[in-house]
């Protein structure tokens, strides 16, 4: 009886300890689609926009703050001017009912009269519109947590699996044309395993990919 209760415990051992080499690992890849040249000069800004909050497919405004965040910091930081001052500054065409769902949609909102006149006065340059998601692919395992007369515990093991995708329609708003389209993409498993005490190990695809795509357009950006 004893040595098949130190194998049962070497098994679990076992699989807590892939799970600490597996956990929270994250692969990510981007890409770019450049038409025409870009540069920001003097006090030129950029502003993120998110797929419209008020649509039930929104992107979610912790991607767009994590990325206003690692563009303004580091290496050639960017100025940025935040999205609400820039949507109050084109009222009333950001308002629910008559702003842009989607990034082609931009086109035809710089074709109204006096648009052209409200993006001068706020010295924007570049806007970039950010689309996507973070979604679960996958789920499995078996994880559950007990209350007894001697104590709690939690026993098992449960993964799940994320893809983190998004694009960015870059804008040139002097021009009022398109400079070009990034896209990042990351995906990560996540492990939950439990022997007596739980012990997470979180995969985190949104913030790798949100990290990935701000460092390329920064470099998009940049180039003269």
């Amino acid at each position: 009886m004893k040595r098949r209760t130190e194998g049962s415990g070497l098994g679990v051992a076992l699989v807590l300890a892939a799970t600490l080499v597996l956990g929270g690992c994250v692969s990510s890849r981007v890409e770019e689609s450049r038409q025409a040249s870009t540069g920001m000069i003097g006090d030129e800004a950029l502003v993120i926009l998110g797929r419209a909050s008020y649509n039930e497919h929104e992107t979610k405004e912790s991607f767009t703050d994590c990325m206003a965040q690692a563009l303004s910091r580091g290496a050639q930081p960017l100025r940025l001017i935040p999205a609400k001052q820039f949507q109050d500054e084109l009222y009333p065409w950001f308002e629910p009912r008559t702003a842009p769902a989607s990034a082609k949609e931009l086109g035809k909102l710089f074709a109204q009269p006096g648009v052209r006149d409200q993006i001068e006065s706020s010295n924007v340059r570049y806007l970039a519109w950010i689309d996507g998601d973070t979604i679960t692919t996958d789920k499995g395992g078996s994880f559950s947590c007990t209350v007894g007369t001697f104590g709690a515990g939690c026993f098992g093991v449960s993964f799940w699996e994320q893809d983190a995708s998004y694009e960015a329609a870059v804008w040139d708003l002097q021009n009022l044309t398109t400079a070009g389209e990034l896209s990042a993409d990351a995906n990560g498993t996540s492990f939950l395993a439990g022997l007596v005490v739980p012990i997470p190990m979180i995969a985190r695809p949104g913030n790798a990919a949100c990290k990935a795509l701000a460092r390329q357009l920064k470099e998009f950006l940049v180039e003269s």
